[in-house]
């Protein structure tokens, strides 16, 4: 169960925030180009931030504990994924609580989903 306990925490979040999609219908898995672009905008400053923090000697990743794969800079697998997992779980959870307390943004019309 070693290598799986980071592939394990992503399925997790994932799990645990899908109910917020199908029960609440917040559409954030429709609205692909904007989850795209959310995921990119949080993603690429942070995966720069790790790959250099990593090579610095900072922190490093247990290869116990995860599936072994390591992906351009030298992060495995799991790390890449963190970075899709989490802005989409936090995605969903910010427009799960919009849904339910039933604020907009600039970017949406009065009470269009």
């Amino acid at each position: 169960m070693g290598t799986l306990t980071y592939v394990a925490m992503l399925v997790f979040v994932l799990v645990a925030t899908l109910p917020l999609e199908l029960v609440l219908r917040t559409r954030v898995y429709a609205r692909v180009e904007r989850l795209a672009l959310t995921i990119v905008c949080v993603g690429v400053p942070f995966v720069i931030w790790d790959v250099a923090a990593t090579h610095a000697g900072h922190w490093w990743f247990d290869l116990d504990l995860t599936l072994g794969i390591e992906l351009p800079g030298g992060l495995p697998l799991e790390e890449w994924m963190f970075f899709l997992v989490v802005p989409i779980a936090s995605v969903l959870t910010l427009e799960a609580v919009r849904s339910v307390r039933g604020w907009t943004v600039g970017d949406e019309q009065e009470g269009r989903a």
